[in-house]
């Protein structure tokens, strides 16, 4: 799975969590109890283990609908609420896989994270970060998944020829129009998220409430700059390939 700890930052605790009366939790099942964090400084409150979909529908090596499902069902069991995919893993096949699994369970209990930024087609304008392609890439993405928003939109990777206040004005605008719920990056230099939620501050938009980073026991390069700058910066990080 590509996403998995869910990190925050300086004291914010955990996100206590209970049960009405007479309902019973069936996380202790499992022999413990799934811990909450609030994402970044946002108010959104994920499990400190979020569920990767990258494999989902890989052929071959991923995993197919029936799998997929009964993963998703044992993770939303123990208490996960956090399922990360994106619109290129499996050519979109992800996030189909992803939405048919999630219909046996409660869309607003959940906590759903796509990203867009890699080639979708063939297409001039199926790339990047630009206006066009970031509204089709949401449309199409939430179409897959048969919601009709985003918990957490994330860019996946910087995109050179667009400008950065296009971008953030876009998603705000995803923002407005209840398609997304909160905004994140992936694969950003630590000044290009700085810098980007700079701008989005000084025009009044949204920033960034997270980040998503290759980390492990054997990849820790983002322990010398993106680290610190997200905790800076109020974002919470992600982990991609946290088994190595």
């Amino acid at each position: 799975m590509p996403a998995g700890p869910v990190f925050g930052h300086g004291l914010r605790p955990d996100v206590a969590v209970g049960c009405a009366a007479g309902v019973s939790n069936p996380r202790l099942e499992w022999g413990f109890t799934m811990k909450y964090r609030y994402l970044g400084d946002s108010g959104l409150a994920v499990s400190r283990v979020c569920l990767g979909a990258m494999t989902f529908g890989q052929e071959g090596w991923g995993c197919d609908q029936d799998a997929a499902t009964q993963l998703i069902s044992a993770f939303v069991d123990a208490g996960g609420n956090f399922i990360d995919t994106a619109d290129m893993y499996s050519r979109g096949a992800s996030e189909e896989i992803l939405g048919r699994a999630i219909r046996e369970h409660d869309r607003d209990d959940l906590v759903i994270a796509t990203k867009c930024y890699f080639r979708t087609s063939d297409k001039p304008n199926a790339k990047g970060l630009s206006r066009k392609h970031v509204i089709q890439a949401c449309a199409a993405s939430l179409r897959r998944l048969g919601t009709d928003y985003a918990d957490l939109y994330q860019l996946h990777g910087p995109d050179p020829y667009t400008p950065i206040e296009e971008t953030l004005r876009t998603l705000d605008d995803l923002i407005r129009k209840g398609m997304v719920r909160h905004i994140g990056c992936s694969n950003f230099f630590a000044w290009q998220f700085v810098k980007a939620n700079g701008i989005a501050a000084r025009l009044a938009m949204e920033t960034f409430c997270s980040g998503q980073y290759l980390y492990n026991l054997l990849r820790r390069d983002i322990e010398r700059e993106i680290l610190p700058a997200c905790g800076d910066q109020g974002m919470g990080v992600l982990c991609w390939s946290p088994l190595a």
